[in-house]
């Protein structure tokens, strides 16, 4: 096999292996997206309980979906950096179709009857009490559907802001200062998504629908989380960058971030 030829295989199978990781990890957050969890129980420690909007009490209190998300936008950035814009549009577009897909599948199975034998041995939960694992069941996926909506417009928006600002910032640093554009798109990037999806998902779609009060105050815990986790995880980056590198060779990796920069203007 040509030089070339490897090249080329390697540049693929780099490509296969982040959109991957996108994909996945983006499918399984909107899955799991419906559920809120306490971050000070989660730590052991009692609820911050900070005033806010005067009437309203802020606890650190997350969507499940946010756990992963900063796998997301990190993986972003690796494939902005060695692929650009149009790398990261193939794989966003691909990834939308693919939600699109889960919802449908979602909207099909709920409203498949259930067998009266699933319902009658799932009759009660663990202590004996009554319950309805079909109502359960829908009733956690059907949740999931607001989810899906608003992150799919809020995950547009974001993606593309993200790409946009990050190889505007490139043009300024070059290779230099990956923690710079890599940091700088998502803070903008993660601003927007982070009380899109909330409002949309929530407070438009939540049955029943959230306040707005309320969205405002998850939506700032969300994004100082995820915000605080990208800063965190800038070390992962660097060493990506540095597997990518060896991977590919240097000169290769370096002519492509080039080329890369090169092919992503505009903001679409």
């Amino acid at each position: 096999m040509s030089k070339n030829n490897q090249l080329s295989k390697k540049k693929t199978n780099l490509f296969l292996v982040l959109a991957g990781i996108f994909i996945t990890n983006a499918i399984v957050a909107e899955l799991i997206g419906v559920k809120i969890f306490s971050g000070e129980a989660t730590l052991g420690l009692n609820p911050a309980q900070i005033p806010l909007f005067k009437d309203f009490i802020l606890d650190f209190n997350l969507t499940a979906g946010a756990i992963i998300w900063p796998v997301v936008f990190i993986t972003t950035d690796i494939i902005n950096e060695y692929f650009g814009k149009e790398g990261v549009k193939r794989i966003t577009y691909l990834t939308v179709v693919l939600i699109i897909y889960v919802f449908v599948v979602i909207w099909v199975v709920t409203a498949l009857p259930p067998a009266n034998f699933w319902v009658n041995i799932n009759k009660t939960d663990h202590l004996g009490n009554p319950f309805n694992i079909n109502f359960a069941y829908n009733k956690v996926f059907k949740q999931g559907l607001g989810i899906i909506i608003g992150s799919l417009i809020a995950f547009l928006i974001g993606q593309l802001l993200d790409v946009y600002i990050f190889q505007k910032l490139r043009k300024v640093t070059g290779e230099r200062k990956i923690w710079l554009r890599a940091t700088g798109s998502t803070l903008i990037s993660q601003l927007v998504d982070s009380f899109v999806v909330l409002f949309i998902a929530f407070y438009l779609l939540g049955n029943p629908p959230w306040s707005l009060k309320l969205v405002i105050a998850v939506g700032i815990i969300n994004y100082i989380y995820k915000f605080s986790v990208a800063i965190i995880l800038t070390p992962l980056l660097y060493l990506a960058h540095g597997i990518i590198d060896n991977y590919l060779g240097k000169e290769a990796a370096h002519n492509l971030t080039e080329e890369a920069a090169e092919k992503s203007s505009g903001f679409f």
